[in-house]
């Protein structure tokens, strides 16, 4: 039995594959480091993982037949969200820590080669 996907999902599946451009370790690593702050790791830090990142670790981790209507809506506000903040980057580019960071959150670092 083959299993199918709609051409809607195909094509939202390889959006949300180029707008995210970090693997999911590398997510996950960011996703931590920004949970624990400065000083150190929470004795859980999954605990403090932005809700949308810790989504976005969720599609990672399935195949395009597995996909519920929630990560479809996660993979949406994604691929719009990302969108959106490349086509409006501040004057400093990559080079503005908080744009970039709040990037990265969702899986896409804008230093990344293409």
């Amino acid at each position: 039995m083959h299993e199918r996907v709609s051409p809607e999902v195909e094509t939202l599946w390889e959006e949300f594959h180029h707008a995210v451009n970090m693997s999911s370790q590398e997510l996950r690593t960011w996703l931590l480091t920004e949970a624990s702050g400065e000083v150190e790791f929470p004795a859980d830090p999954d605990l403090n993982v932005p809700e949308l990142g810790g989504r976005v670790l969720q599609v990672l981790s399935k195949r395009k037949v597995d996909l519920t209507g929630d990560d479809i809506e996660t993979m949406r506000q994604v691929v719009g969200t990302v969108s959106r903040r490349l086509a409006d980057p501040p004057r400093k580019g990559a080079g503005d820590d908080h744009w970039r960071h709040a990037l990265m959150t969702l899986g896409h670092d804008p230093l990344k080669p293409a």
